[in-house]
């Protein structure tokens, strides 16, 4: 009598209902294709259980009472088409005075946290400012659903949330306002894609922080340059850019109001010219209609005409394009530039008196209404606070080179060449 072999056949239907490929019609399966086949199986329960578990969830939130409070909104509701009313209250505002009032914000989703499934903690961004906002589970307020839909928000999503202004009594770290909103609505109008490819809190670091995780054995993202340039709309959003934009705006701004105070008018030179309007800096040339033409590399001839037009006194705020071979990363081709003419009456330092008064006044006003954005700078960009006289020291040109000599250099007071060698 024949012995029972060791490892039998396995039988095993498939799972489309018909016969195994390779097999005929009622024939076991060796032990390789039936592996195979409940492979097969598994994956098909996996795909039923999710499609299950999908359905569930979307029958769980058409359930959910407080639906309306929360979601995503569609794109053909974010146009124009009816004045709401709404009043929305810019993140930068919110400050103990506002405590107990309902507010409506806007801003970017800058961090989420998740504690358990009843409550989510987000931090809301704008324009450099943050804001924490909790969702906690209240009957009637806020449900379990709306927590679960703050938490599967990707950062940098943009939100509105309406909510409840709460002062807590310890300070809150890591955020600009020492407030919170207790969250009673929240609607994303614009959800941004899971994997960025700069984190906004990578990009904020400063290459001091960086070198000191090194030295401790940590090892932290640094985001170079040509990345920053590469995503330069997200790299806008650092702190640190947002200051520097802000008071790049603020000189212009001050630049303008103590010229305009002290007689000078604002004029517009053309920056597209037949030829160079001042030596010592090359030009971008370009073919104008069949003729020769180049970008201003200054507005020097312009203004000059406009002195000698008796205007008296100009200045202009414009872009500077130079073509020089220069290669270095802080060099620029094209530059804003804040240009100044006026005529003299009698001596050169009605000039300085102009420049020197100009300058304090600028760092005055910067130390005064920019404090914020210094600090956002100096955070990411280290650097000292600005020292200076309220009247600046002034030297002749005479003084000036006798101090050279008496340095032990000799100078040539006449040679300009040996001048533009120094300046």
């Amino acid at each position: 009598m024949a012995s029972e072999p060791e490892n039998p056949p396995i039988a095993i239907a498939p799972a489309n209902g018909g016969a195994a490929e390779g097999e005929g019609e009622g024939k076991t399966l060796s032990k390789k294709a039936a592996k195979k086949e409940a492979m097969k199986l598994e994956k098909l329960k996996r795909q039923q259980e999710q499609a299950a578990a999908a359905a569930a969830a979307a029958n769980s939130t058409e359930a959910d009472p407080l639906s309306g409070n929360y979601g995503e909104v569609p794109l053909e509701e974010l146009q124009s088409k009816a004045v709401s009313g709404w009043k929305w209250t810019e993140i930068g505002s919110l400050n103990e005075e506002l405590k107990d009032k309902e507010v409506l914000i806007r801003g970017r989703v800058q961090t989420i946290r998740a504690v358990g499934k009843s409550i989510a903690f987000l931090v809301l961004r704008e324009k450099g400012c943050t804001v924490q906002c909790v969702a906690t589970v209240a009957p009637e307020l806020v449900s379990r659903q709306m927590v679960k839909f703050a938490t599967g928000l990707s950062r940098e999503s943009h939100v509105d949330i309406e909510g409840i202004v709460f002062v807590p009594s310890v300070p809150i770290k890591g955020t600009s306002q020492q407030v919170e909103i207790q969250v009673r609505k929240l609607f994303c109008i614009s959800k941004a894609v899971p994997n960025l490819p700069i984190n906004i809190e990578d990009a904020v670091r400063s290459e001091s922080e960086i070198e000191k995780a090194l030295q401790a054995g940590e090892q932290l993202v640094r985001v170079n340059q040509d990345t920053r340039l590469n995503y330069r709309v997200l790299d806008m959003r650092t702190p640190a850019n947002q200051g520097i934009f802000r008071i790049q705006c603020q000189v212009e701004n001050i630049f303008r109001q103590f010229l305009l105070s002290e007689g000078f008018v604002g004029i517009h030179t053309p920056k597209l010219i037949a030829g160079s309007s001042e030596g010592g800096s090359a030009v971008f040339k370009l073919d104008y209609k069949g003729q020769p033409a180049c970008l201003a590399q200054s507005p020097q001839l312009h203004k000059q005409m406009a002195i000698c037009g008796d205007f008296g006194r100009v200045f202009e705020i414009g872009p500077v394009f130079r073509a020089e071979d220069s290669y270095t990363h802080r060099h620029l081709c094209e530059f804003t530039g804040l240009d100044v003419e006026m005529e003299i009456k009698e001596h050169y330092f009605e000039v300085l008196d102009i420049v020197d008064r100009l300058f304090v006044t600028m760092f005055d006003n910067l130390n005064e209404n920019c404090q914020k954005e210094l600090e956002a700078i100096r955070k990411q960009y280290p650097f000292e606070p600005l020292k200076y006289l309220r009247k600046t020291l002034r030297l002749t040109f005479k003084e000036g080179v006798q101090m050279l000599k008496e340095a032990g250099i000799e100078v040539d007071p006449l040679d300009n060449s040996m001048w533009a060698n120094w300046f």
